[in-house]
């Protein structure tokens, strides 16, 4: 038996669903199970998506503990997301929209403290992040550029309201969807 049928097997996967998840046609899964040994592209994508080391594939005897590791990868639970606890995560930051530093500080603390370090706590810190950052950048603009007009209060005020309403649209969509309706497609943590 070929070491991708035996690694592939030991992670309940089909040829199809390999090929799906790696993006390698089945084609090319097929051929490499029949003997053919992979490089390249090929050898990097599919040892990355198995979770295993290139040598593996490389006709190199599997050792006993790196059977143990596949099996317990495909045991490895995804953290479980408690909606309500991201809500308050969410919402801690508006008592310090006015004290940037803050409000990715109690967040931060506050999803480690009630252990929901997943994706979506790490999305709202990010943008109170990528907030801290923009805010005070269009406020410099705005002085600097002096624009018609003295609003410079009223820029503060907008850029102020801003974040509070993503911060609490952000909360209802939690509540309905159980996802963020404005997040960034990347972490900044």
């Amino acid at each position: 038996m070929s070491k991708l049928k035996e690694i592939r097997e030991l992670q309940n996967l089909t040829q199809e669903e390999l090929a799906k998840s790696s993006g390698i046609s089945v084609r090319t899964i097929q051929r490499i199970e029949a003997g053919t040994i992979p490089k390249g592209y090929t050898l990097r994508t599919l040892s990355k998506t198995l979770g295993i080391s290139e040598d593996v594939l490389q006709n190199i005897p599997i050792p006993e503990t790196e059977k143990e590791n596949i099996l317990a990868q495909e045991n490895k639970e995804e953290p479980t997301i408690n909606y309500s606890l991201l809500k308050i995560i969410n919402l801690s930051s508006i008592p310090f929209i006015l004290f940037p530093p803050l409000n990715i500080l109690v967040p931060i603390l506050l999803m480690f403290k009630l252990k929901q370090k997943n994706i979506l706590a790490k999305q709202i810190i990010s943008i109170q992040i990528l907030w801290t950052i923009i805010g005070p950048v269009i406020f410099m603009l705005w002085i600097f550029l002096k624009l018609r007009g003295n609003y410079t209060l009223a820029i503060m005020v907008i850029i102020v309201l801003s974040n509070l309403f993503v911060v609490i649209r952000n909360t209802f969509e939690i509540d309905k969807k159980q996802k963020l309706l404005y997040k960034l497609n990347f972490n900044m943590i």
